[in-house]
This record gives structure tokens, C-alpha cells and sequence, in this order.
């Protein structure tokens, strides 16, 4: 039995993005959910769009870039 995992880019705007992910397994062709969603959200920030290169996979990546452009929108929050 293989788990899938679904990932699905919400509310992506120039600044923001929210992340949700699903795992499922297939039976006889359906897939059947198991566990919780898991949402995250990002700011375009320099940190954020390197954590995020780390943590999706490429072709999400670039369709957060798409719409983030070539430079952080955010300040970093201070520490």
C-alpha cells in the first residue's frame, strides 16, 4: 500500500501563499484520505522562499515563483 500525497497551493498571492497537503492511499482505483490536513502558510520573504525550495517540490516551487516574482514583497519580521 502506497501513500500519496496531494499538495494543493491556496490563497497564492504576491505576498503570501497557503500550503495544504493530504495523503491518501488507493484501494480497487478510489483513494481514500488518511490522516490530517496539514496547512501552512508562507510570506514572500527571502527566508520563506528558501525554506519553501526546500520543502515542495520543484513544480510547486516555481509556480509560487511565477507569481512571487524574482525578489521577496515582505520584510523580515524582527527578531
Amino acid at each position: 500500500m502506497e501513500i500519496k500525497e496531494k499538495i494543493t497551493l491556496d490563497m497564492l498571492t504576491p505576498d503570501s501563499v497557503s500550503i495544504l497537503k493530504q495523503q491518501y492511499i488507493t484501494i480497487d482505483g478510489t483513494d481514500i484520505k488518511v490522516g490530517d490536513n496539514i496547512r501552512n502558510a508562507y510570506m514572500n520573504t527571502q527566508t520563506e522562499r528558501e525554506y519553501l525550495k526546500g520543502c515542495l517540490p520543484e513544480d510547486y516551487y516555481n509556480a509560487v515563483l511565477a507569481m512571487w516574482g524574482n525578489g521577496p514583497t515582505v520584510l523580515e519580521p524582527a527578531s
